[in-house]
């Protein structure tokens, strides 16, 4: 019952006037997500991927006539269309991913590493051979499940480690050290060295930062190099690719051949869609993309790219400098290890610097599966790092680790 002078609203004054309940809760998670989120990150990617949308514009044209060449025709900017499509869908699913909190990030994690391994194990019984290698398992479209188990494989190793602070004589390394060993193995019955050692230097980042003392960290460098020698005189790709490396190549080899269109540009370039290298090169839009940005927009472009990809990084450590949770800590350095190595590689094929390993420019490059997948890797890697800005933090984070890292250094751990 109304008090004197109370006003009491009709059915559809209220159906008018007042939001619904899940509305309401709706825009306020959001209010939440966009006062958490590490603006400065999300801007950043976003910047590159606009410019990975013009650089496949540029590559298109060659990547048609490539095809053009084994009998099937597409359109002059089919992989443009395709490419847009795929980013929006990765955009789509990498904001939808970062309004997670931070338990149901790592919940995610786990749930695709386990998901994409059992997927992994299938590809050398069905997956679907191109270019000599066998990566791919075809569901109405291609999918590399190597690709989406990269960001598992981050969350699922730092929540690992980070048992450590419950139970300091867990053997988390043993545990560490068994899955990379299972995933490199079903990498290089593909084979796939490229991301073998992607997943390895995934590992020995957060091993590193989990705290390990130096005579293991002297053990595990060493295992590495044994495990590159073995692949060098097991597998005949890894061989080829390396003997041509160390002997300089040729002018067909794809290596030089990139080289030579990226530096064919000079330092502005010779403007969009007027390369003419570029139409000679094998993949000009996935792994040899940094290649076609040179030749068309100029190294001074290729340094911009560079400088983004710095910033990225750099903006997620900075982010994780004073993280008191170690998970999170171990989870973001991770993520951003894995975007930031396979930048690194890529652009160091580009540069004729490193022996070819068959991987895109993330967040550039042309992709279905790489696409979507860099795409979740950076939701991930939002909804770890968001906080609340109002929040004081009881620790220094990363410097913490390497504070106990330096005082643990010859001790035994687990």
């Amino acid at each position: 019952m109304s008090g004197p002078g109370a006003y009491a609203p009709s059915h559809g004054d209220n159906a008018l006037q007042q939001p619904s309940p899940v509305a309401r809760k709706w825009r306020e998670h959001v209010r939440v997500w966009w006062r958490e989120i590490d603006k400065g990150l999300l801007f950043l990617v976003l910047a590159l991927m606009a410019l990975g949308t013009v650089a496949v514009a540029a590559a298109a044209p060659a990547a048609s006539e490539q095809l053009a060449r084994r009998g099937i025709e597409v359109g002059e900017f089919y992989y443009l269309r395709q490419h847009l499509m795929f980013q929006m869908a990765g955009i789509i699913g990498m904001i939808g991913v970062s309004m997670l909190d931070r338990d149901s990030a790592r919940r995610l994690g786990i749930v695709a590493f386990a998901g994409f391994l059992f997927l992994l194990f299938l590809v050398p019984l069905i997956g679907v051979e191109k270019n000599g290698a066998k990566r791919w398992l075809e569901f109405g479209m291609s999918l590399q499940p190597s690709e989406f188990l990269k960001p598992g494989f981050a969350i699922v190793l730092a929540w690992i480690l980070s048992w450590r602070l419950r139970d300091q004589n867990l053997p988390v390394l043993t545990f560490a050290t068994a899955i990379m060993a299972l995933i490199g193995g079903l990498l290089m019955l593909q084979p796939n060295l490229g991301a073998a050692i992607l997943f390895g230097g995934i590992w020995f980042v957060l091993v590193l930062l989990a705290g390990v003392s130096i005579q293991r960290i002297g053990l595990l460098i060493g295992g590495g190099l044994i495990s590159l020698t073995a692949a060098y005189f097991l597998y005949d790709n890894a061989r080829y690719r390396i003997d041509s490396f160390l002997g300089g190549g040729t002018a067909f080899d794809q290596v030089d051949l990139a080289q030579r269109t990226l530096l064919a540009g000079g330092w502005t370039g010779s403007g969009l869609w007027l390369g003419i290298r570029k139409m000679n090169l094998p993949e000009a839009h996935t792994d040899y993309i940094f290649s076609v940005i040179g030749e068309e927009f100029g190294l001074l472009t290729c340094g911009l790219i560079v400088l983004l990809y710095l910033a990225i990084v750099g903006r997620a450590l900075m982010r994780l400098i004073d993280e008191d949770n170690l998970f999170a800590l171990l989870a973001g350095a991770g993520l951003v290890a894995q975007i930031g190595g396979q930048a690194f590689i890529n652009i160091l094929v580009n540069l004729q610097l490193f022996p070819s390993k068959g991987m895109t420019l993330p967040l550039v490059s042309y992709g279905g599966s790489s696409t979507l997948a860099v795409c979740f890797t950076v939701g991930l890697l939002l909804a770890i790092t968001r906080r609340n800005p109002f929040l004081e933090r009881e620790s220094s984070g990363l410097k913490d680790v390497f504070e106990r890292s330096k005082s643990n250094t010859g001790e035994a751990r687990p």
